[in-house]
């Protein structure tokens, strides 16, 4: 590998790693909104079931109101019994009376009805809270575990952002402003490896001539395609001065040097 590219490899690692921390602190959000998202949906459905069970608890009260008022109506209407005088007035008093104890009955079930919902609902609430409970422990948890590796990775972020502008420092200023012209552009790492004949950036086969080129690591060349500057992970290869001759016939005809 040319020596001016090993501190360019050694600022390519420290982009990436930036790289790498800034997505992690990014979807760090998202994590913890997850994590709340069952709290706040049980704490949702218990807000619901506490607000049902004092609807149905005013219901019930509205029901045994309306019961007290109509058996104060019936009493009433029972005390006029002596002073029926016929038979017809009688019968149309028992009529009433039948009516009023069907509508008594009316009331009770619906009192019944409401009860049992109120025990129905309050059961929930206490299986709710339960549930919101140990879910708030579970969200406590994952927070902290969260807030914890946010602290780490940005004190990471900091240290390594310190070792990439001394690395930086150390690359030759030509160098360094191709490198950075290369990442603006790509949006990801400038230098590409060559293996079995591709550059690894673009996945895509370049000329024999330019491998040799990147081989010899006598000089920096770019790939034709995507314009990564490409370094040889092996080692360098020695060449007789006969493929000497023929690969610097061939720098003329291919490859373009940095």
């Amino acid at each position: 590998m040319s020596h001016k590219l090993s501190p360019l490899l050694e600022l390519q690692k420290l982009d990436l790693r930036v790289v790498e921390i800034n997505e992690v602190r990014r979807k760090i959000p998202d994590r913890l909104h997850t994590a709340e998202a069952p709290l706040l949906d049980a704490s949702k459905i218990l807000s619901d079931a506490k607000s049902a069970v004092e609807t149905a608890i005013k219901e019930r009260r509205t029901h045994e109101k309306d019961l007290e008022a109509h058996e104060a109506q019936t009493e009433k209407m029972k005390s006029h019994a002596a002073s029926l005088k016929t038979n017809k007035e009688y019968q149309a008093h028992l009529f009433e009376l039948e009516l009023a104890n069907k509508k008594r009955g009316d009331f009770e079930e619906k009192i019944l009805l409401c009860m049992e919902k109120v025990d129905q609902l309050q059961r929930t609430v206490a299986d709710t809270q339960a549930k919101v409970k140990a879910l708030e422990t579970a969200f406590a948890q994952e927070k902290k575990e969260l807030d914890e590796q946010e602290r780490v990775l940005a004190a990471e972020l900091a240290q390594v952002e310190a070792l990439h502008r001394e690395a930086a420092a150390k690359v030759e200023k030509s160098l360094l402003e191709r490198y950075n012209q290369i990442k603006a552009s790509r949006k990801d790492q400038p230098l590409a490896a060559v293996r079995d004949g591709l550059c690894l950036g673009c996945r895509l086969q370049i000329p024999p001539q330019l491998i040799a080129q990147v081989k010899r690591s006598d000089d920096l060349h770019v790939c034709p395609y995507c314009r990564r500057m490409l370094y040889w992970e092996g080692e360098p290869v020695r060449e007789t001065s006969s493929a000497l001759s023929e690969a610097k016939k061939a720098d003329m005809e291919v490859g373009e040097s940095v």
